[in-house]
């Protein structure tokens, strides 16, 4: 499980998890309020839309779609459950950032249409960071990794010993989400919707860099 995954994940799963921080802050911030990074929030408006605000239902509907479609798009580059060299990882992110390129041009006057764009983007990257080694890794929603600690904490209350390479990587993960979104709230305040231009970067130098790695690897 967590043990087989390479040392540098770690830091992999903070950056992402700063960008999905930063993402959702700018949709909490700037959006009535809608979460991008998850779908949670966004399901339970839509059943609270449906009866009363079918525009606002559709619009819901396009956002979670938009979700899937991402997921997607990493589940067909993108088999197994293994980390390894070699694979769709730097694509993905390249992808990823043209997403939240194409969103941070589009919000401004095409609302829906921007989310819909940055929440695939978050969809692509929380399916292609799931599951490395039979490790669930999930950098765009905190709930499960909250549950998971409060799981492990249960069990070393019975005696059970405490993974702690799991229990680094939760806390890395939580940590990276709020800096994330406090990055957001400053970024936000000079640059309004152009901040996702910021994780879109990040993804783009990601990319690079991994692919980098990878060359390097084979030599």
């Amino acid at each position: 499980m967590f043990t087989k995954l390479p040392r540098w994940v770690e830091y992999g799963a903070f950056t992402l998890s700063l960008i999905a921080g930063l993402i959702n802050a700018v949709g909490l911030l700037g959006f009535e309020h809608k979460a991008i990074s998850h779908l949670s929030g966004s399901v339970t408006l839509l059943g609270v839309s449906l009866p009363s605000n079918i525009p606002m239902a559709l619009n819901l509907m396009m956002i979670i779609i938009s979700f899937i479609i991402g997921s997607s798009i990493s589940g067909l580059l993108i088999s197994g459950e293994s980390l390894k060299l070699g694979r769709y990882y730097d694509v993905l992110l390249f992808i990823e950032s043209g997403l939240l390129l194409v969103s941070a041009l589009l919000l401004n006057q095409y609302m829906t249409v921007g989310l819909c764009f940055a929440s695939m983007a978050c969809g692509l990257q929380n399916a292609f960071a799931t599951t490395y080694s039979g490790a669930v890794i999930r950098t765009t929603h905190l709930t499960g990794i909250f549950t998971d600690l409060g799981i492990m904490f249960g069990r070393v209350i019975k005696g059970e010993p405490l993974d702690k390479r799991k229990c680094v990587m939760y806390i890395v993960i939580i940590l990276g989400f709020l800096s994330g979104g406090i990055l957001g709230n400053v970024l936000f305040a000079f640059y309004g919707v152009f901040t996702l231009l910021f994780p879109g970067l990040a993804c783009f130098i990601l990319g690079c860099l991994y692919r980098i790695y990878r060359q390097l690897s084979k030599n």
